[in-house]
């Protein structure tokens, strides 16, 4: 191999050091950037306007969703009934204390009473006490915890089966 060839396949340095007064060349990389250096950059057809970025292409991509895990449908069903027991169980207590508050369970004593016939027969407020409320409402969460927890295992069973034989649901999902 001879110092020419060796030369020809090896590529000129980005800076070159060579001056054309020794003889040397410039890069082709210096020639090509000097005619861009050379354009004005304020022409009078785009005076200090700037050109909009082009909108990006939208990706999609379209999934199947062919199964689901049955653990984790019992965990999300699972906190999600407990959070819906526990809002019952507040909502049941603010609800009574409003009751209370404006005098309901007292009307409907004297509402009764009137249509009784007996003086103090009835208090409708020592069978809905607050307590019996609490007691109530927290029995009907319990319930409710157990029944949508496994109605949910049941549904994601139920779905992985038809998944099984339809193939599941479709599902485009998009860039924004």
């Amino acid at each position: 191999m001879s110092a020419s060839s060796a030369s020809k396949g090896a590529k000129p340095a980005k800076n070159s050091s060579v001056s054309p007064a020794k003889g040397g060349t410039k890069t082709a990389e210096k020639k090509q950037a000097t005619p861009a250096a050379k354009k004005p950059q304020n022409q009078q057809g785009n005076k200090g306007l700037v050109r909009p970025a082009p909108r990006a292409k939208v990706r999609r991509a379209r999934l199947v969703v062919s199964k689901v895990d049955t653990w984790s449908v019992l965990k999300l069903a699972f906190l999600l009934s407990v959070a819906l027991g526990i809002i019952t169980v507040v909502a049941s207590l603010v609800l009574w204390l409003v009751l209370n508050l404006t005098g309901l369970f007292d009307g409907i004593n004297e509402m009764l009473s009137m249509l009784g016939g007996n003086a103090g027969g009835t208090d409708v407020k020592e069978f809905l006490s607050l307590g019996n409320v609490a007691l109530f409402a927290t029995i009907i969460s319990v319930v409710n915890v157990i029944l949508l927890t496994a109605l949910s295992v049941l549904g994601a069973l139920l779905y992985n089966i038809a998944a099984a034989l339809i193939g599941g649901i479709g599902v485009t999902l998009t860039d924004d």
